[in-house]
């Protein structure tokens, strides 16, 4: 029986944007890297059986890092087939270091278990699950003009966010939304005052940036480090559940 001849070949964006739009859609979840690929952090690569596209590959890394993490793979329905030997290919070309993958994604994660060693799970990623109702704990919601980003408390985690929690005419707590990722998603972030943490501020800011995301016809999403406990359990009262995590091994 004839095994079909592979080629693997470093490829422009524009060659697979058609296969990312697929995957995308496949996938069905927020891709916490997807701006990557229009910020120039990527090398795409084409796979071909005889000649025939069979999917796409991608490595990347951060700015100015080599781009030796594999972090995307998809394959067209016809061609799943040959998935086994179309990965080692992809891996015999890029000749990745690192592997990294989200558990939701059915395309890459599991192979980061054949392939890495001494995987690592940092980020756990949340979709939102239930719309909560919880009161406004003694604050207001409010659009932050530059004068309250400019004066706001320090932030060590996140961004000064777009929009703030005020208690008396003080900012507490600041958020807001990424929507660079695949539409429809948008991200929700908050950090919280140090001093004034542990007040349900956290829950009611990230359940009334849902609310503002989903009135934009966006859905919402998260992350946040596997350690921060507090932002995993704000997320949660909020009604975000894990939905995956992110893998990365040395391959």
């Amino acid at each position: 029986m004839h095994a079909p001849e592979i080629t693997v070949a470093p490829a422009p964006l524009d060659a697979i944007l058609p296969f990312r739009e697929a995957y995308r859609r496949e996938v069905a979840c927020q891709i916490i890297k997807d701006a990557w690929h229009r910020r120039g952090f990527t090398t795409p690569w084409l796979l071909q059986l005889d000649g025939a596209v069979a999917g796409y590959g991608a490595t990347g890394g951060g700015p100015g890092e080599p781009h030796d993490t594999l972090m995307e793979f998809y394959l067209v329905p016809e061609a799943r087939g040959e998935g086994r030997r179309l990965f080692e290919a992809l891996l015999a070309a890029s000749r990745p270091a690192w592997i990294e993958a989200q558990t939701n994604d059915p395309f890459l994660h599991l192979r980061v278990y054949d392939t890495g060693r001494a995987w690592t799970a940092p980020t756990i990623l949340f979709a939102d699950q239930h719309t909560t109702h919880h009161p406004a704990p003694g604050v207001t919601l409010r659009r932050l003009t530059e004068a309250d980003r400019a004066g706001a408390f320090p932030h060590t985690t996140e961004p000064v966010g777009e929009w703030g929690l005020d208690r008396e005419g003080r900012i507490v707590a600041t958020g807001g939304l990424f929507y660079h990722y695949n539409p429809p998603y948008g991200d929700l972030y908050m950090e919280v005052d140090p001093a004034f943490r542990g007040r349900g501020y956290a829950t009611w800011l990230l359940q009334e940036l849902k609310r503002i995301c989903r009135e934009g016809d966006h859905v919402p999403a998260a992350r946040c480090d596997a350690g921060n406990a507090a932002s995993r359990r704000a997320l949660e009262r909020a009604g975000m559940l894990p939905c995956g995590r992110v893998l990365r091994s040395r391959i």
